[in-house]
């Protein structure tokens, strides 16, 4: 897909990025994975959690939100976290439309990302998926990223009695 245009999201993209960011993240995502386990946290779906960290990142002042287009139509998304004291540049959130999955968006996308972190003088670009994201697992390598831990999360519903 060589007619790919990048350009930084503006405050009007929120919600169209929110939207891709919900379709992209409802198999791989830590939130729906709580929400599988526990099911509604104070009656709050995964889907408002997610949204809420995308607002995060579009507020973000040292952060950055990248669209990928085609013909005016977004397909993609890449928002970065600059961490300007260590010099680490963070893509904290990637997804792509469903329609256009497997067509190098997303490895546009991060090729942006790195290059934008290059410019801002970071030292070191880093992302993170879960284990169930065969994806990211395939993509992030082919891309020059290496894995150099792996993270395991757990939750305690303190909801129940039974807690210890």
């Amino acid at each position: 897909m060589n007619d790919i245009q990048i350009q930084r999201a503006q405050a009007s993209d929120l919600e169209k990025v929110i939207q891709l960011t919900l379709d992209a993240f409802g198999k791989v995502s830590f939130e729906s994975n709580i929400e599988s386990e526990f099911g509604l946290i104070n009656g709050r779906s995964w889907k408002i959690r997610k949204a809420d960290h995308i607002r995060e990142d579009f507020g973000d002042p040292d952060g950055f939100v990248l669209l990928a287009k085609i013909a005016e139509q977004t397909i993609g998304f890449v928002s970065i976290r600059l961490q300007r004291e260590s010099k680490i540049g963070v893509i904290a959130n990637l997804a792509v439309a469903a329609t256009v999955r497997n067509d190098g968006v997303g490895r546009t996308l991060i090729k942006a990302a790195i290059d934008l972190m290059k410019s801002e003088s970071m030292e070191l670009a880093r992302i993170e998926t879960l284990e169930q994201n065969k994806i990211g697992q395939s993509l992030y390598p082919k891309l020059g990223f290496r894995e150099i831990a792996k993270q395991i999360y757990y939750c305690q519903d303190l909801r129940d009695d039974k807690v210890t």
